[in-house]
C-alpha cells in the first residue's frame, strides 16, 4: 500500500484523493495546509478519518511513500524539490513547473535519487478513450492537423472582475489561461503529434499582464494544430481532428466523454467508451503501477517523463512568443 500525503485542499486534491482509493493502492496518510483548521474543514469531506493534519513540509514528508502536489502553480517547484530530496515519489497537478530551468533542476536531482518517480497528472492522456483516439489517428489516410478547444469561465474570474487578483489568474504565481487550462489541449497536441518545428502564442491579457484567454498554433511541417483556450469565456465548440475526407471529433478534449468518427461521406460513428465517475482513476492506477514496479514500468515512465518535458518547454516556448513573464523565470536566472 503507498502512503499518501497530499498538498492542497480543492476540489481536485478530493478528486484525487478519491480515485486512488478506488484503485486499492493507496492509503492517505497525510494532509498539508496553511492551517490545521482549513485541513480539518477539508478532512471532513472526505471518507477517511485517520488521517494526520499537517503544516509543515518537514511533517509531511515522513513516513509517506508519495506525494500528490496541487497547490498554485509557482509553487510546485519547491515543494517537489524538497519532497524529492527527502526520498518521497512526487505526483505534481499540471502544469508541473513554471519554466523549463526549474524542470532541468529536477531532472538533475531525481538522477541523484534513482529510487524516486516523478509524475505530471495529465489526467486525459491516460484515459482509454484518448488510446482510441490515438489508434484511430493512425486509420486517417493522410494526417492535416487540428483544432482543440478548452475554454470555461473560471469560478474566479468574477473575483478579478471585482478588482481582486486570484492567484489562478496573476503571473505571480504562474498562472493565466495558458498554464492552466490550456495545458490540457497542449498535452493531447504533443502527445497526438510530437514536437511542433514552431509555436506561436496570440493572447488577451488581463490588466495585471496575465493571459485570460487566447489562441496557440503548433507549426508542423505538413499541417498545424491551433489550441483555443481560456478561463474568461465559455465555449460549447468541440475539437477535432482532420484527416484527407475523415475527421474525428471530440466533444471536450479534456474530459473526452464523447468521441465520433465522421468517414469521407459524413456518415458519424461513436467510437468511445463510457468515461468513469472519476476521470483520475486510470492516471493513479498508472502512477501506482509504476511506483510499485518501476524496472517492469520504465518504459512508460520515460514516455510519461518526456512528454512531461516536452510541454514544459513548449509552454515555456508559447510564453516567450507572447512576451509573457513570470517572477519565477527572473528567479531561476
Amino acid at each position: 500500500m503507498i502512503k499518501l500525503g497530499v498538498i492542497g485542499t480543492s476540489w481536485i486534491t478530493k478528486m484525487f484523493i478519491e480515485a486512488a482509493q478506488k484503485t486499492t493502492a493507496y492509503e492517505l496518510s497525510k494532509i498539508y495546509s496553511r492551517t490545521i483548521e482549513r485541513g480539518e474543514n477539508f478532512l471532513s469531506t472526505l471518507s477517511t478519518n485517520d488521517v494526520s493534519i499537517v503544516t509543515t513540509l518537514s511533517d509531511l514528508y515522513t513516513n509517506i511513500d508519495a506525494v500528490y502536489i496541487a497547490s498554485p502553480n509557482a509553487l510546485h517547484f519547491e515543494q517537489a524539490k524538497a519532497a524529492i530530496e527527502a526520498g518521497i515519489n512526487v505526483i505534481v497537478e499540471k502544469p508541473a513547473f513554471s519554466n523549463p530551468t526549474e524542470f532541468a533542476i529536477i531532472e538533475e536531482l531525481l538522477a541523484s535519487h534513482p529510487d524516486v518517480r516523478f509524475f505530471e497528472a495529465a489526467r486525459h492522456v491516460h484515459q482509454s478513450n484518448f488510446k482510441i483516439i490515438e489508434q484511430t489517428m493512425g486509420e486517417l489516410t493522410q494526417l492535416q492537423g487540428a483544432t482543440f478547444v478548452y475554454q470555461k469561465y473560471s469560478s474566479r474570474y468574477d473575483a478579478y472582475l471585482a478588482g481582486d487578483e486570484p492567484n489562478v489568474l496573476t503571473r505571480e504565481f504562474s498562472g493565466g489561461a495558458l498554464y492552466d487550462l490550456g495545458v490540457y489541449p497542449l498535452y493531447a497536441a504533443i502527445s497526438l503529434f510530437g514536437t511542433p518545428r514552431a509555436v506561436q502564442y496570440l493572447p488577451t491579457l488581463l490588466r495585471n499582464g496575465a493571459d485570460g484567454k487566447g489562441t496557440a498554433n503548433l507549426f508542423f511541417d505538413d499541417y498545424n494544430v491551433t489550441l483555443l483556450f481560456g478561463k474568461s469565456a465559455n465555449s460549447y465548440l468541440p475539437s477535432e481532428i482532420y484527416g484527407l475526407k475523415e475527421t474525428i471529433v471530440i466533444s471536450n478534449i479534456a474530459e473526452l466523454e464523447e468521441v465520433k468518427y465522421y468517414d469521407g461521406e459524413g456518415n458519424a460513428d461513436t467510437i468511445s467508451e463510457k468515461v468513469a465517475d472519476n476521470p483520475m482513476i486510470k492516471e493513479a492506477q498508472d502512477f501506482a503501477d509504476i511506483i510499485n514496479d518501476p524496472v517492469a514500468q520504465h518504459e512508460h515512465y520515460n514516455q510519461w517523463f518526456q512528454l512531461a518535458k516536452q510541454v514544459n518547454q513548449t509552454l515555456f516556448d508559447l510564453r516567450q512568443s507572447a512576451g509573457i513573464v513570470f517572477p519565477a523565470d527572473e528567479l531561476q536566472n
